[in-house]
């Protein structure tokens, strides 16, 4: 157990504040970012500066500096698993496509690693969107592709996602809204540095016309996303 924290019998902690998650043990490279009221749970590994955790409601393991150690609350009781049907996501995709609208009109720009208002990365703000309706995706596009099943453009419906990779793997994603437009929040290189609407096919657009060109797919949210050590657990 990390020294100064006291021992949680359901080995979980609430975050008190939105607290920064890193990829590297260095803290140098932002990975993702743990909403206040989101669970970590400690991965016994550890160095000077930050110890190994887990986002438990999307299974994804980052580094925590140690200094933010003391905005964690000892969580009584474990995560509980809510398994939503089909129909119980459509009934909330509203709510989804509300809080997606509305994080547009804040100020915000891309941020890599970005989960919490007001700055997002792509895979960020589109599990953000669900989360915040109680529906969890995985943590990174090229997971969020894996997890949702594959639908066709003819047969696309607002709160799906829209897929993109330069390469083989996706890096990029999307949430439809109707009518061919879709929101997302894209970077600077290729994108509007931040959350903005743009069309699948718009042709006299350059970021439209761009990410089109590396289209890979469409996805649909059939249920909320369970870690795998969540499964083994229920199991």
């Amino acid at each position: 157990m990390v020294m100064s924290l006291p021992t949680s019998p359901s080995g979980e902690y609430f975050c008190l504040e939105n607290l920064d998650l890193y990829d590297d043990p260095e803290c140098q490279s932002l990975g993702s970012q743990a909403s206040q009221g989101q669970r970590v749970q400690m991965l016994n590994k550890e160095n000077e500066l930050a110890v190994r955790v887990m986002t438990v409601e999307d299974g994804y393991g980052t580094w925590l500096k140690k200094e933010d150690l003391q905005y964690l609350e000892v969580a009584e009781e474990p995560y509980e698993f809510v398994p939503f049907t089909r129909a119980e996501i459509e009934s909330r995709l509203e709510g989804v496509l509300i809080f997606a609208q509305a994080a547009k009109q804040t100020n915000n720009t891309y941020l890599w690693g970005g989960t919490t208002a007001p700055d997002y990365d792509c895979s960020g703000f589109v599990q953000s969107a669900f989360a915040s309706e109680g529906i969890w995706l995985p943590r990174n596009s090229y997971q969020q592709g894996d997890f949702t099943e594959r639908v066709d453009l003819e047969d696309l419906l607002p709160g799906d996602l829209i897929f993109f990779a330069k390469g083989r793997r996706i890096d990029h994603v999307a949430l439809y809204l109707g009518e061919g437009y879709y929101i997302h929040s894209s970077g600077r290189e290729m994108g509007r540095n931040g959350i903005g609407i743009d069309r699948l096919w718009e042709p006299w657009d350059a970021i439209s016309r761009a990410y089109y060109q590396t289209l890979w797919g469409f996805g649909r949210v059939m249920e909320s996303y369970a870690p795998p050590s969540l499964v083994c657990h229920l199991n």
